[in-house]
């Protein structure tokens, strides 16, 4: 629906109010916002425009994981709502969207878009970098996509709806697929961590890592969006003994000090619902400040002989991963610069329906690094080739064959 203007600055004022209260990260001044970005949101003449002035606002904290939306109608970017990524590359439409990272399960592998296709246009308008890509959920749109052969395909794109309303969210229907490159060399593939514990992609990547039994192992996080603490499975799969990961921390835990080594330690997933009652008891009143551990899962036959490969839309959680096997020499890391996106999340209520997404906490590897803006820079550096995928070719994955 569209506001008045006394609505519209009353849901100023209340997203004002909660980033002076909530937001993590360098001292807001909400002041000086207000002064800069009033009388965009305020003389609004639709939602369209009130929604895309309030996160040009936002975008101004300088920091990731930021957002204002409806709850009717929440948007998110193409990692997300359609499980793809994008590159810009020229082409001979000129500057276009190429499809980078195409996730099995998700809604766009699901209308056959494949990496090397380019993106013309949506619903008949035209689609040129850097326009930004966000679609909203649970709504239907046509693509016109051009081949690497030169043809053109107009395919329907299906993004499903999101049950979550403070962090809308789209999970593919395969998030782990596990494929034997060779005889000694498996290759497991997650595209997300959905879930606040995680416990069911954790049950599924110890699974795909125990039915390949190889004794090399390339995990591919290439265009993973993150999401929860699943992903300490993955690390705990990378070494047999019980090792700090990094901590979390809230924005009041940061001001009065702390110490990581006194912070609730999380060294372990559930693996059924009646393991959620304790970390619920234990954790209550850590408000985000947790010291994340390995779970000492003991020796894998891969260890030693692992490659993780990351992009630039390796996001959240999969850079704590970056991370560990980085510092800890646990993996060469293989592609390119993450995105430093990493940051605890909330949503927050104000107003009409409208909601504010906020870092309310930070994160640090156990060597006291923060990655938001930073990102986990590779041990081997290997750009996406656009020749080389529009040939069918994967040049990042047969370079980490060969480290």
């Amino acid at each position: 629906m569209t506001l008045s203007e006394s609505q519209r600055r009353d849901v100023l004022s209340k997203v004002l109010q909660t980033i002076d209260k909530q937001f993590m990260g360098a001292e807001p001044d909400t002041a000086g916002l207000r002064r800069e970005h009033e009388a965009a949101i305020v003389g609004s003449t639709d939602a369209d425009e009130f929604e895309a002035a309030v996160n040009a606002m936002l975008r101004s904290l300088g920091t990731s994981h930021v957002g204002f939306f409806h709850d009717s109608r929440p948007r998110a970017a193409g990692r997300v709502a359609i499980a793809a990524t994008f590159m810009k590359t020229d082409t001979p439409d000129g500057p276009r969207w190429m499809f980078q990272d195409v996730h099995p399960g998700g809604a766009a592998a699901g209308a056959g878009i494949q990496p090397g296709d380019v993106l013309l246009t949506i619903d008949g308008k035209d689609v040129v970098p850097p326009d930004g890509l966000p679609f909203q959920l649970g709504t239907a749109y046509t693509f016109t996509v051009r081949r690497p052969n030169g043809s053109t395909v107009q395919p329907t794109v299906e993004v499903p709806g999101s049950k979550e309303k403070k962090r809308p969210i789209v999970v593919p229907d395969q998030v782990v697929t596990a494929t034997k490159l060779d005889d000694a060399t498996g290759l497991i593939r997650v595209s997300m961590f959905p879930g606040v514990l995680g416990m069911d992609v954790a049950r599924d990547m110890s699974r795909a890592v125990a039915d390949l039994a190889t004794d090399r192992l390339i995990i591919d996080l290439r265009g993973n969006t993150g999401g929860g603490i699943g992903c300490l499975r993955l690390m705990s799969l990378m070494c047999p003994d019980r090792r700090g990961v990094g901590y979390s921390v809230s924005r009041a835990v940061a001001q009065r000090g702390f110490d990581k080594e006194r912070l609730p330690a999380f060294d372990r997933i559930p693996t059924s619902k009646l393991g959620v009652i304790p970390l619920a008891i234990k954790f209550a009143r850590a408000r985000r400040s947790v010291a994340i551990f390995t779970e000492a899962l003991g020796a894998q036959r891969h260890h030693g002989r692992t490659v993780l490969l990351v992009n630039e839309h390796s996001a959240s959680a999969a850079e704590m991963v970056a991370a560990f096997a980085s510092e800890s020499g646990l993996a060469t890391v293989v592609g390119t610069r993450t995105p430093g996106r990493l940051v605890a999340t909330s949503g927050f209520k104000v107003g009409f329906g409208y909601r504010v997404a906020l870092p309310v906490a930070a994160y640090f590897t156990w060597n006291g690094t923060n990655l938001e803006g930073t990102g986990v820079g590779p041990d081997v550096v290997e750009p996406l080739s656009p020749e080389a995928i529009g040939r069918g070719e994967d040049n990042q994955l047969r370079r980490a064959r060969y480290c």
